[in-house]
């Protein structure tokens, strides 16, 4: 290639970008303008053939069609498998103020689910029954009280609800308040790991690429009070065999829980009501101010 051509190509990137320059919005400017240079610099680094170029015309096409307005966000699949969702959610908690550690969104909440009692119980589907408590605290350590916990998770077969047309929509979610001491509870089953969907492009890229599609077992939490910033979380069951390699990088150590077995006759079985044996996880959360 002459030197000329690559001058050429340099000179339409700084076209392009100058294209932007009456952008009222200035971070749309500087959005835009980046966007534009680091998009230009990959096409000059990997010179990808026309016929590759369509394919990943096609790609980000199909990536589109399978998305829908209720559970089914296969960009936001796309970010969370190529590590970009975490990164996102890296840069903007960036401070460290000992409030509990943030983890990507995910591609299945669905919001305005039922409001739900202290302790109720979520699972409309079979599984191990669980209890979930604990509190949330400030990073003084005061309660939280009236905490809002948007809570989802996967059934044992490994599909949310919306996404599994046979479970209950408000199967395994709901909105739980904290009391007056910060304390929240909630009656469920214990999570299970899962694969996200590979019917899409988001499976066709994980197979030629010889990556799995497993996810390691954890409920979702969002956790919303006024005065504080919100929290978006998982936590994630300790011992699980995708802990090191979640296929959306998710996992932070500081979020693993144990689900320890209790007996019918243990007191935590009485005051929720347990008919038999259930699995215990206890989880304090620590929202920062905002």
């Amino acid at each position: 290639m002459s030197t000329t051509s690559k001058d050429s190509e340099r000179e339409l990137t700084e076209q392009v970008v100058a294209s932007f320059a009456n952008t009222r919005d200035e971070r749309l400017r500087t959005l835009m303008e980046a966007l534009v240079r680091h998009m230009h610099a990959f096409v000059r680094e990997v010179e990808p053939t026309e016929a590759e170029w369509m394919s990943a015309i096609r790609f980000l096409t199909d990536t589109g069609k399978m998305c829908d307005d209720l559970v089914r966000q296969e960009f936001i699949l796309l970010s969370d498998t190529l590590g970009v969702s975490m990164l996102v959610d890296a840069i903007n908690h960036r401070y460290a103020t000992g409030a509990t550690d943030t983890t990507v969104f995910g591609p299945f909440y669905i919001r305005d689910m039922p409001e739900r009692a202290h302790g109720e119980n979520i699972a409309l589907s079979p599984g191990a029954p669980a209890l979930v408590h604990g509190r949330v605290m400030t990073t003084d350590g005061e309660p939280v009280a009236d905490a809002v916990l948007d809570v989802w998770q996967s059934a044992e077969n490994g599909m949310y609800s919306g996404q599994d047309t046979e479970q209950p929509l408000s199967n395994l979610r709901g909105r739980f308040r904290t009391d007056a001491e910060g304390r929240y509870a909630i009656r469920t089953i214990v999570p299970v790991s899962y694969p996200v969907p590979t019917d899409g492009p988001v499976g066709q890229m994980l197979k030629a690429t010889g990556r799995h599609a497993w996810r390691p077992a954890h409920l979702h939490f969002m956790i919303d009070a006024p005065g504080y910033r919100k929290l978006v979380t998982h936590v994630f069951n300790k011992g699980d065999p995708y802990l090191e390699s979640d296929v959306v990088f998710g996992v932070k150590s500081s979020l693993m829980v144990d689900y320890h077995e209790r007996d019918a006759d243990h007191d935590l079985a009485r005051r929720f009501g347990f008919d038999g044996p259930f699995r215990e996880a206890r989880y304090d959360f620590v929202l920062d101010r905002s």
